[in-house]
Protein backbone atom coordinates (compact mmCIF):
# COMPACT_ATOMS: atom_id res chain seq x y z
CA UNK A 1 0.00 0.00 0.00
CA UNK A 2 1.27 3.47 -0.86
CA UNK A 3 2.42 5.62 2.09
CA UNK A 4 -0.25 8.20 1.30
CA UNK A 5 -3.02 5.58 1.34
CA UNK A 6 -1.56 4.01 4.48
CA UNK A 7 -1.68 7.38 6.23
CA UNK A 8 -5.29 7.92 5.21
CA UNK A 9 -6.25 4.46 6.46
CA UNK A 10 -4.45 5.08 9.75
CA UNK A 11 -6.17 8.44 10.19
CA UNK A 12 -9.56 6.80 9.56
CA UNK A 13 -8.67 4.14 12.14
CA UNK A 14 -7.73 6.85 14.63
CA UNK A 15 -11.03 8.67 14.18
CA UNK A 16 -13.06 5.44 14.37
CA UNK A 17 -11.19 4.26 17.46
CA UNK A 18 -11.65 7.58 19.24
CA UNK A 19 -15.36 7.59 18.41
CA UNK A 20 -15.75 4.03 19.74
CA UNK A 21 -14.11 4.99 23.04
CA UNK A 22 -16.18 8.19 23.13
CA UNK A 23 -19.32 6.10 23.77
CA UNK A 24 -17.79 4.26 26.76
CA UNK A 25 -19.02 6.81 29.32
CA UNK A 26 -22.59 6.55 28.08
CA UNK A 27 -22.49 2.74 28.14
CA UNK A 28 -20.98 2.73 31.65
CA UNK A 29 -23.71 5.10 32.86
CA UNK A 30 -26.60 2.94 31.60
CA UNK A 31 -25.04 -0.38 32.56
CA UNK A 32 -27.13 -2.56 34.88
CA UNK A 33 -24.05 -3.67 36.84
CA UNK A 34 -22.06 -1.60 39.33
CA UNK A 35 -19.19 0.63 38.18
CA UNK A 36 -16.36 -1.81 39.03
CA UNK A 37 -18.39 -4.78 37.76
CA UNK A 38 -18.96 -2.92 34.50
CA UNK A 39 -15.19 -2.49 34.31
CA UNK A 40 -14.77 -6.25 34.70
CA UNK A 41 -17.26 -6.95 31.94
CA UNK A 42 -15.48 -4.41 29.76
CA UNK A 43 -12.43 -6.71 29.91
CA UNK A 44 -13.71 -10.26 30.26
CA UNK A 45 -15.44 -10.91 26.88
CA UNK A 46 -12.41 -9.82 24.84
CA UNK A 47 -9.65 -11.51 26.86
CA UNK A 48 -9.73 -14.69 24.72
CA UNK A 49 -9.28 -12.52 21.62
CA UNK A 50 -6.27 -10.71 23.10
CA UNK A 51 -4.58 -13.97 24.11
CA UNK A 52 -5.35 -15.49 20.71
CA UNK A 53 -3.68 -12.41 19.21
CA UNK A 54 -0.56 -13.14 21.29
CA UNK A 55 -0.56 -16.79 20.19
CA UNK A 56 -1.15 -15.89 16.54
CA UNK A 57 1.76 -13.45 16.45
CA UNK A 58 4.07 -16.09 17.92
CA UNK A 59 2.72 -18.72 15.54
CA UNK A 60 3.12 -16.41 12.52
CA UNK A 61 6.73 -15.72 13.49
CA UNK A 62 7.40 -19.45 13.73
CA UNK A 63 5.78 -20.14 10.36
CA UNK A 64 7.82 -17.36 8.76
CA UNK A 65 10.95 -18.82 10.41
CA UNK A 66 11.59 -15.58 12.23
CA UNK A 67 13.13 -15.59 15.72
CA UNK A 68 10.33 -16.00 18.30
CA UNK A 69 9.77 -13.21 20.83
CA UNK A 70 11.96 -13.70 23.91
CA UNK A 71 10.15 -15.12 26.95
CA UNK A 72 8.93 -12.62 29.48
CA UNK A 73 11.39 -11.96 32.27
CA UNK A 74 10.36 -11.72 35.90
CA UNK A 75 10.90 -7.97 35.69
CA UNK A 76 8.62 -7.72 32.63
CA UNK A 77 5.90 -9.65 34.43
CA UNK A 78 6.11 -7.31 37.43
CA UNK A 79 5.86 -4.22 35.21
CA UNK A 80 2.95 -5.72 33.26
CA UNK A 81 1.17 -6.51 36.52
CA UNK A 82 1.73 -2.91 37.66
CA UNK A 83 0.26 -1.70 34.37
CA UNK A 84 -2.81 -3.87 34.93
CA UNK A 85 -3.20 -2.56 38.50
CA UNK A 86 -3.07 1.06 37.32
CA UNK A 87 -5.49 0.29 34.49
CA UNK A 88 -7.95 -1.32 36.92
CA UNK A 89 -7.87 1.70 39.25
CA UNK A 90 -8.28 4.02 36.27
CA UNK A 91 -11.33 2.13 34.97
CA UNK A 92 -12.92 1.92 38.44
CA UNK A 93 -12.61 5.68 39.06
CA UNK A 94 -13.76 6.45 35.49
CA UNK A 95 -16.92 4.35 35.80
CA UNK A 96 -17.68 5.87 39.20
CA UNK A 97 -17.17 9.40 37.87
CA UNK A 98 -19.85 9.08 35.19
CA UNK A 99 -22.37 8.09 37.87
CA UNK A 100 -22.08 11.50 39.56
CA UNK A 101 -21.14 14.11 36.96
CA UNK A 102 -22.08 14.65 33.34
CA UNK A 103 -20.51 12.38 30.77
CA UNK A 104 -19.02 15.41 29.03
CA UNK A 105 -17.34 16.60 32.24
CA UNK A 106 -16.04 13.13 33.07
CA UNK A 107 -14.61 12.65 29.58
CA UNK A 108 -13.00 16.09 29.43
CA UNK A 109 -11.38 15.88 32.85
CA UNK A 110 -10.16 12.30 32.40
CA UNK A 111 -8.43 13.48 29.20
CA UNK A 112 -6.05 15.53 31.33
CA UNK A 113 -3.81 12.43 31.29
CA UNK A 114 -1.34 13.85 28.71
CA UNK A 115 -0.60 16.67 31.12
CA UNK A 116 -0.04 14.12 33.89
CA UNK A 117 2.33 12.13 31.66
CA UNK A 118 4.32 15.21 30.68
CA UNK A 119 4.66 16.47 34.27
CA UNK A 120 5.73 13.02 35.45
CA UNK A 121 8.32 12.89 32.65
CA UNK A 122 9.75 16.17 33.92
CA UNK A 123 9.83 15.06 37.57
CA UNK A 124 10.88 11.42 37.11
CA UNK A 125 12.92 11.38 33.91
CA UNK A 126 14.31 14.93 33.89
CA UNK A 127 12.79 15.76 30.52
CA UNK A 128 12.64 19.45 29.65
CA UNK A 129 9.52 21.05 28.26
CA UNK A 130 9.08 24.42 26.60
CA UNK A 131 6.99 27.41 27.56
CA UNK A 132 4.14 26.37 25.26
CA UNK A 133 3.61 23.27 27.37
CA UNK A 134 3.25 25.25 30.58
CA UNK A 135 0.93 27.69 28.82
CA UNK A 136 -1.24 24.75 27.77
CA UNK A 137 -1.05 23.35 31.29
CA UNK A 138 -2.27 26.66 32.72
CA UNK A 139 -5.17 26.73 30.25
CA UNK A 140 -6.16 23.15 31.12
CA UNK A 141 -6.13 23.94 34.85
CA UNK A 142 -8.22 27.09 34.31
CA UNK A 143 -10.73 25.12 32.23
CA UNK A 144 -10.93 22.40 34.88
CA UNK A 145 -11.51 25.07 37.54
CA UNK A 146 -14.34 26.55 35.46
CA UNK A 147 -16.00 23.13 35.16
CA UNK A 148 -15.50 22.41 38.85
CA UNK A 149 -16.99 25.80 39.76
CA UNK A 150 -20.06 25.10 37.66
CA UNK A 151 -20.38 21.67 39.30
CA UNK A 152 -20.06 23.17 42.77
CA UNK A 153 -22.94 25.51 42.03
CA UNK A 154 -25.21 22.65 40.97
CA UNK A 155 -24.42 20.32 43.86
CA UNK A 156 -21.75 18.31 45.62
CA UNK A 157 -22.47 15.06 43.79
CA UNK A 158 -21.44 16.53 40.45
CA UNK A 159 -18.26 17.97 41.95
CA UNK A 160 -17.48 14.54 43.39
CA UNK A 161 -17.75 13.08 39.90
CA UNK A 162 -15.44 15.77 38.53
CA UNK A 163 -12.83 14.94 41.19
CA UNK A 164 -13.08 11.24 40.39
CA UNK A 165 -12.53 12.04 36.70
CA UNK A 166 -9.36 13.98 37.53
CA UNK A 167 -8.14 11.00 39.60
CA UNK A 168 -8.89 8.86 36.56
CA UNK A 169 -6.56 11.05 34.52
CA UNK A 170 -3.78 10.62 37.09
CA UNK A 171 -3.96 6.82 37.10
CA UNK A 172 -4.37 6.55 33.33
CA UNK A 173 -1.37 8.84 32.91
CA UNK A 174 0.62 6.55 35.21
CA UNK A 175 -0.55 3.56 33.17
CA UNK A 176 0.63 5.22 29.95
CA UNK A 177 4.04 5.94 31.49
CA UNK A 178 4.46 2.31 32.49
CA UNK A 179 3.28 1.03 29.11
CA UNK A 180 5.56 3.51 27.35
CA UNK A 181 8.55 1.93 29.10
CA UNK A 182 7.47 -1.53 27.89
CA UNK A 183 6.84 -0.76 24.22
CA UNK A 184 10.52 -0.93 23.34
CA UNK A 185 10.62 -4.62 24.36
CA UNK A 186 7.04 -5.92 24.16
CA UNK A 187 4.41 -5.65 21.44
CA UNK A 188 0.90 -4.26 21.80
CA UNK A 189 -0.74 -7.70 21.90
CA UNK A 190 1.21 -8.80 24.98
CA UNK A 191 0.68 -5.51 26.79
CA UNK A 192 -3.08 -5.44 26.15
CA UNK A 193 -3.57 -9.12 27.02
CA UNK A 194 -1.64 -8.84 30.29
CA UNK A 195 -2.97 -5.46 31.43
CA UNK A 196 -6.58 -6.36 30.61
CA UNK A 197 -6.31 -9.74 32.37
CA UNK A 198 -4.79 -8.27 35.53
CA UNK A 199 -7.37 -5.46 35.52
CA UNK A 200 -10.25 -7.94 35.19
CA UNK A 201 -8.89 -10.10 38.03
CA UNK A 202 -8.74 -7.03 40.29
CA UNK A 203 -12.04 -5.41 39.29
CA UNK A 204 -14.21 -8.47 39.96
CA UNK A 205 -13.32 -8.88 43.66
CA UNK A 206 -13.45 -5.09 44.08
CA UNK A 207 -17.01 -5.12 42.75
CA UNK A 208 -17.92 -8.02 45.06
CA UNK A 209 -16.41 -6.33 48.15
CA UNK A 210 -18.25 -3.10 47.26
CA UNK A 211 -21.55 -4.99 47.19
CA UNK A 212 -22.23 -4.06 43.57
CA UNK A 213 -24.62 -5.74 41.17
CA UNK A 214 -22.29 -8.23 39.45
CA UNK A 215 -24.48 -9.59 36.66
CA UNK A 216 -26.76 -7.76 34.24
CA UNK A 217 -30.42 -8.48 35.01
CA UNK A 218 -31.77 -8.39 31.44
CA UNK A 219 -30.76 -9.24 27.89
CA UNK A 220 -30.42 -5.51 27.24
CA UNK A 221 -28.02 -5.25 30.17
CA UNK A 222 -25.86 -8.05 28.74
CA UNK A 223 -25.90 -6.34 25.36
CA UNK A 224 -24.62 -3.10 26.95
CA UNK A 225 -21.56 -4.69 28.57
CA UNK A 226 -20.77 -6.76 25.47
CA UNK A 227 -20.95 -3.67 23.26
CA UNK A 228 -18.77 -1.80 25.76
CA UNK A 229 -16.16 -4.57 25.65
CA UNK A 230 -16.03 -4.86 21.88
CA UNK A 231 -16.35 -1.15 21.09
CA UNK A 232 -14.15 0.51 23.73
CA UNK A 233 -11.72 -2.20 24.81
CA UNK A 234 -11.23 -4.20 21.61
CA UNK A 235 -12.16 -2.01 18.65
CA UNK A 236 -11.27 1.39 20.08
CA UNK A 237 -7.96 0.47 21.69
CA UNK A 238 -6.84 -1.72 18.77
CA UNK A 239 -7.63 0.88 16.10
CA UNK A 240 -5.82 3.61 18.02
CA UNK A 241 -2.80 1.35 18.59
CA UNK A 242 -2.70 0.63 14.84
CA UNK A 243 -3.06 4.31 13.97
CA UNK A 244 -0.26 5.41 16.31
CA UNK A 245 2.09 2.98 14.56
CA UNK A 246 1.49 4.65 11.17
CA UNK A 247 0.90 8.34 11.95
CA UNK A 248 3.03 11.19 13.27
CA UNK A 249 2.62 11.64 17.02
CA UNK A 250 0.89 15.00 16.55
CA UNK A 251 -2.11 13.28 15.00
CA UNK A 252 -2.75 11.60 18.35
CA UNK A 253 -4.05 14.95 19.57
CA UNK A 254 -7.12 14.36 17.39
CA UNK A 255 -8.32 11.79 19.93
CA UNK A 256 -8.49 14.54 22.54
CA UNK A 257 -10.91 16.49 20.38
CA UNK A 258 -13.00 13.58 19.14
CA UNK A 259 -13.65 11.63 22.35
CA UNK A 260 -15.17 14.46 24.45
CA UNK A 261 -17.17 15.74 21.47
CA UNK A 262 -18.63 12.29 20.76
CA UNK A 263 -19.34 11.76 24.47
CA UNK A 264 -21.07 15.14 24.84
CA UNK A 265 -23.21 14.69 21.71
CA UNK A 266 -24.23 11.14 22.70
CA UNK A 267 -25.16 12.24 26.24
CA UNK A 268 -27.09 15.22 24.87
CA UNK A 269 -29.10 13.14 22.40
CA UNK A 270 -29.70 10.05 24.54
CA UNK A 271 -29.66 11.36 28.12
CA UNK A 272 -30.70 15.02 27.68
CA UNK A 273 -27.46 16.21 29.27
CA UNK A 274 -27.25 19.80 28.06
CA UNK A 275 -24.13 21.89 28.46
CA UNK A 276 -24.63 25.49 29.56
CA UNK A 277 -22.46 28.42 28.53
CA UNK A 278 -20.11 27.97 31.51
CA UNK A 279 -19.61 24.26 30.80
CA UNK A 280 -19.01 24.93 27.08
CA UNK A 281 -16.48 27.66 27.91
CA UNK A 282 -14.66 25.41 30.37
CA UNK A 283 -14.66 22.56 27.84
CA UNK A 284 -13.20 24.78 25.13
CA UNK A 285 -10.43 26.03 27.44
CA UNK A 286 -9.58 22.48 28.61
CA UNK A 287 -9.42 21.12 25.06
CA UNK A 288 -7.27 24.03 23.93
CA UNK A 289 -4.92 23.64 26.89
CA UNK A 290 -4.54 19.88 26.51
CA UNK A 291 -4.00 20.20 22.77
CA UNK A 292 -1.28 22.83 23.19
CA UNK A 293 0.37 20.89 26.00
CA UNK A 294 0.34 17.62 24.12
CA UNK A 295 1.63 19.04 20.85
CA UNK A 296 4.43 20.89 22.62
CA UNK A 297 5.40 18.05 24.99
CA UNK A 298 8.34 16.91 22.90
CA UNK A 299 11.39 16.13 25.01
CA UNK A 300 14.18 18.65 24.58
CA UNK A 301 17.85 18.05 24.78
CA UNK A 302 18.95 18.30 28.37
CA UNK A 303 22.21 20.05 27.55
Amino acid sequence: MRPRNMERLALAALVAGAMAIGFSGLLARISETGPSATGFWRMAPVLPIFWFWVWWRNHAAKQAKRPPPPPLSWHDRKILTLAGLLFAIDIAFWHWSVQFTTIANATLLSNLNPVVVALASVLLFRERLGRRFFFGLALAIIGAAVLAGASFETGGEKLKGDILAVITAVFYGAYLLVVGRLRGRLDTAVIMAWSSSVAALLLLPLAWISGEQLLPATAEGWAIVVVLAFSAQLLGQSLIAYAFAHLPAAFGALTLLIQPIVAAIAAWILLDEYLGFTELAGAAVILSGILIARLSAQPKDAS
